[in-house]
C-alpha cells in the first residue's frame, strides 16, 4: 500500500500499467484508490488497494468481503467510476493525483477520461494521466513548460473558437483557432521551455508521447 511519496493514484480498470516508470509509480504512491475491478489486477501485482470505489458491479464477493471498509459504494450512473473515484479523493484531501490503468481496452474509454481531466483540475487537483505510451496534462490557463529539446507534444482545444498561441515550438502558433482534435497535434519542442498563452474561455490538454 503506502508509500513515502505524497500522491494518489487513481488505477482505472483499464490495461494494467506494464512499463517499468509507471509500475514504479503505483508502488511508489502514498495511498492507491481502485476503481472498482481494478482492485483484482492490482492484487495480482502484489499490491492492496487503499479505497475501492465504484457500483462494484465487477468486484469479486469474495474481494468485497475481504476489502470490507476499504469499499466505497456509489450506485449512480450518471458518471463514471473514475469521476467516483476522483470525489473520493477529494473528500478526503487527497488532491495531488495520478490516474493509471485508464486507457488500453477502449478507446472510448480513454477518450472519456482523458477529457475529464480539465473538470477534475478546475475542481483544485493536481492531476495527470499517464499510460504506457504518454502522459495526458490539463491546462486551465497560460503557462510556461520546461521540457528536453525534442520533445514530442500534442495540444487540444475544448473550445473552437479560442485563440491559442504558442512558442518554443517546432510549429509555433499565433493565435490560432483549434477547432479539431487533429489541429494541435504532432509538434515538437525547439526551446528548453515552451509557452502557452489563451484567454482561459476553456481549457487545453497536452498529451506527450514516450
Amino acid at each position: 500500500m503506502g508509500g513515502s511519496a505524497d500522491y494518489t493514484v487513481i488505477l482505472a480498470n483499464g490495461s494494467f500499467p506494464r512499463r517499468k516508470c509507471l509500475l514504479e509509480t503505483l508502488r511508489a504512491a502514498a495511498r492507491i484508490v481502485c476503481c472498482d475491478g481494478a482492485a483484482s489486477a492490482l492484487l495480482r501485482a502484489g499490491l492492496e488497494p487503499d479505497l475501492v470505489v465504484g457500483d462494484l458491479d465487477s468486484l469479486d464477493p469474495a474481494l468485497k468481503k475481504r476489502f470490507g471498509k476499504r469499499l466505497i459504494h456509489e450506485s449512480e450512473q450518471e458518471t463514471n467510476d473514475l469521476s467516483k473515484a476522483f470525489r473520493a479523493c477529494m473528500a478526503r484531501g487527497w488532491r495531488t493525483i495520478v490516474i493509471l490503468g485508464a486507457g488500453g481496452r477502449r478507446e472510448d474509454h480513454l477518450l472519456g477520461n482523458a477529457s475529464l481531466l480539465p473538470m477534475f483540475a478546475a475542481a483544485g487537483a493536481d492531476v495527470r494521466m499517464e499510460t504506457d505510451y504518454g502522459t495526458f496534462l490539463p491546462v486551465l490557463k497560460s503557462a510556461s513548460f520546461h521540457r528536453p529539446v525534442g520533445t514530442k507534444v500534442s495540444i487540444f482545444s475544448f473550445h473552437p473558437e479560442m485563440p491559442v498561441t504558442a512558442s518554443g515550438l517546432k510549429y509555433p502558433l499565433d493565435k490560432l483557432r483549434l477547432p479539431f482534435w487533429w489541429c494541435g497535434t504532432l509538434n515538437e519542442t525547439v526551446a528548453p521551455e515552451f509557452s502557452l498563452v489563451f484567454d482561459g474561455r476553456a481549457p487545453l490538454l497536452l498529451y506527450f508521447p514516450r
